[in-house]
């Protein structure tokens, strides 16, 4: 399964539409993850257009977020487990809310946002992975997202895309 991982888009405050890297890539994804902060309906109506979209709502998504995703979810995905949450909350770090809230899950990697600042690095046996923004870089050099390929009874690849905008 070739997956695609964003998070933070803040659409249309920080963005019009999703850059055109980003829907190059999401022309080949099975499935597409939201990390929360979407904003508007608009994002996920645009998204579920390239392939199926799941994912959890973040701290300023609207009412439509809420009531359709939670701020937490596991999928098992050809056989592995993932850990999918915004990490928004108070106290501590991102990271360290995130550790957790997975703490007592058996999940293989632990994808989250808010932050807007890339992470991948291993935790404790984890993949602890933060696409950062394909829209709202903040102070990071260059706008991200994720890519994951899942493959039963393999390990999972995943990737950062690094780009500027045009």
């Amino acid at each position: 399964m070739n997956v695609i991982i964003v998070s933070d888009t803040h659409m249309p405050r920080m963005a019009k539409q999703l850059p055109e890297v980003l829907r190059n890539e999401l022309r080949g994804a099975d499935l597409i993850i939201h990390l929360g902060d979407w904003k508007t309906k608009q994002v996920y109506e645009e998204l579920k257009s390239f392939a199926p979209v799941t994912g959890v709502y973040g701290n300023v998504d609207e009412a439509f977020f809420i009531e359709q995703f939670n701020d937490k979810l596991v999928l098992d995905m050809e056989s592995h487990r993932i850990g999918i949450t915004h990490g928004h909350g108070k106290g501590k770090t991102t990271e360290q809310r995130v550790i957790a809230q997975f703490e007592n899950e058996d999940v293989e990697i632990i994808l989250f946002g808010h932050s807007h600042f890339p992470l991948h690095k291993e935790y404790e046996g984890r993949i602890l992975f933060n696409p950062g923004s394909p829209t709202d870089k903040r102070k990071q050099s260059h706008y991200s997202f994720g890519k994951l390929s899942v493959v039963r009874n393999q390990p999972l690849c995943i990737e950062h895309v690094f780009f500027l905008k045009k």
